[in-house]
């Protein structure tokens, strides 16, 4: 069958890359095998910066971009026994990595990058790479998880381990901060968002933040240990590239978290510092499928739902990109397809 899919090109000016609608042939499922009719697609930041040639320069081209998805299963292949046409399902964006500690040697390929993407009509999928999707859950919602909600699970669950009355700071108010916001909160930690935007500090607050600091104050991280009596956060959701400043505000043998980097990174790192207060620096990329089922298990059970900033048509999915890149978004921007 031909699937409608968007791609990125090279040979523009300067050697840019753009974006433009193609169409692909898609085989039936082999065996082991699941065929998606793909009714939502999510945006996260790495989409851009492949757009932009900045993710990976070497990238071939053309490129299905995107590595999130959440759709209906069509066809199945031999030897498929836990899903059925008509299952809603999302997928895992690292298909090799099933359970257990990340490694390079396995688990580094990616949907979006090096290997073709979800931004399309219809995907074939591995059986051992999708999940059910909640029931409470609609297809937009659904498409937020693959990457931003396992993303902030991994690094507040997983690698977090944040307990409750722990004091936990997210940074920013996108994708990954939100959901980590959310996680949080169900874990029963005391949540600190930081922003620069005050308008988006409000609504953090109604989604349950219980304190919110204007990180455009060099001193956020001295607010930091005013809250917590001098002693400093026990986990840092850090985002923008300011591993210094979060030394400054975690305690002692707490862990930083770093999911992304969204601004100018510090050019050093305080690296005495980090080793005399036994903090843990903790690169966080996704997680594997058993902690995607985790995840969806506990967003079943609390019937949480992701936040999700705009809803842009499959044929306007150009201008998603554009929006995404110029935007200081609150939650997840999501492509939709009929």
């Amino acid at each position: 069958m031909l699937a409608q899919v968007w791609e990125i090109v090279g040979g523009g000016p300067g050697g840019a890359r753009a974006l433009r609608r193609a169409m692909r042939d898609i085989p039936g499922p082999g065996p082991g095998e699941v065929l998606v009719a793909i009714r939502a697609v999510s945006l996260n930041y790495r989409d851009v910066l492949q757009l932009r040639g900045a993710y990976n320069p070497r990238q071939e081209l053309p490129l299905i971009p995107c590595s999130d998805a959440a759709g209906d299963v069509i066809a199945v292949g031999i030897g498929v026994k836990s899903f059925a046409v008509g299952d809603r399902v999302v997928n895992h964006g690292l298909p090799g990595w099933q359970d257990g500690p990340f490694r390079t040697d396995r688990d580094r390929i990616m949907y979006g990058g090096p290997d073709d993407g979800t931004l399309a009509t219809h995907r074939l999928f591995r059986a051992s790479t999708i999940l059910h999707v909640p029931d409470h859950l609609s297809f937009v919602e659904a498409g937020t998880l693959t990457c931003a909600g396992l993303t902030a699970w991994s690094a507040v669950v997983t690698h977090g381990a944040v307990r409750p009355g722990e004091t936990i700071v997210i940074q920013g108010t996108g994708g990954v901060s939100i959901f980590a916001l959310q996680f949080a909160k169900l874990a029963g930690a005391r949540t600190v968002v930081t922003s620069s935007s005050l308008e988006k500090l409000q609504r953090v607050k109604q989604l349950g933040a219980d304190h919110v600091i204007d990180y455009g104050d060099a001193e956020w991280p001295q607010q930091i240990r005013a809250l917590t009596d001098g002693r400093g956060a026990d986990a840092i959701v850090e985002v923008a590239g300011t591993i210094n400043d979060s030394v400054r505000a975690i305690r002692g043998g707490g862990v930083i978290l770093s999911v992304g980097v969204l601004a100018a990174s510090d050019p050093t790192v305080n690296l005495p510092m980090i080793v005399m207060r036994a903090v843990r620096l903790q690169g966080v990329t996704l997680g594997s499928l058993a902690e995607m089922r985790e995840m969806l298990n506990a967003i079943g059970l609390a019937k949480l739902r992701p936040i999700v900033d705009s809803v842009v048509a499959f044929d306007d999915a150009d201008k998603a990109f554009d929006y995404y890149g110029q935007t200081n978004i609150f939650g997840k921007v999501v492509i939709e397809l009929p």
